[in-house]
């Protein structure tokens, strides 16, 4: 591959240039790998719905419920009508099955804290049915600051 330097120990590491950093590589057993992805979500009828307590505990509930799928969020923003986050995601995961794990999951976590509900969640859907994603790439400087941006003035819906 056009670029990719071979150390002797066999890890590849690409050239850093015009402030690209290297990336931070992880592994399996048979690969390494750096993948991410820019998510975008939004509740219900896009309604103004993550504020006051629920946006406070949303980002800690999202964190969460990445781990438990051996992903990490490294950056987000919740904004009072959507939700912005880079993540990473193992190739051993597909992005489709872990957004919807996050929206599937984190919308039970904050029906059983705000809603009253400890049971018999029929019906109950805080986040609308589609999602935005686009891989990183060697742009993470970029998106995080995109998310970072969204909304400049307001400090408490970053997680």
């Amino acid at each position: 591959v056009a670029g990719v330097q071979s150390s002797p120990d066999g890890v590849l590491a690409y050239p850093q240039e015009d402030g690209m950093t290297e990336p931070s590589w992880q592994s399996l057993a048979h690969a390494r790998w750096e993948c991410k992805a820019h998510g975008i979500f939004v509740p219900k009828y896009r309604r103004k719905a993550v504020y006051g307590e629920i946006r406070a505990s949303v980002g800690g509930i999202l964190h969460e419920l990445a781990r438990q799928k051996e992903c990490r969020i490294v950056e987000g923003h919740l904004l009072a009508d959507h939700v912005h986050m880079c993540s990473e995601i193992p190739p051993t995961q597909a992005v489709a099955s872990i957004i919807g794990f996050l929206k599937g999951k984190s919308a039970v976590a904050i029906a059983r804290q705000f809603g009253g509900k400890l049971q018999n969640f029929t019906g109950e859907h805080f986040w609308a049915r589609g999602y935005a994603v686009s891989t990183v790439g060697y742009e993470l400087e970029k998106v995080t600051q995109y998310i970072r941006e969204q909304e400049a003035e307001d400090q408490a819906g970053r997680f």
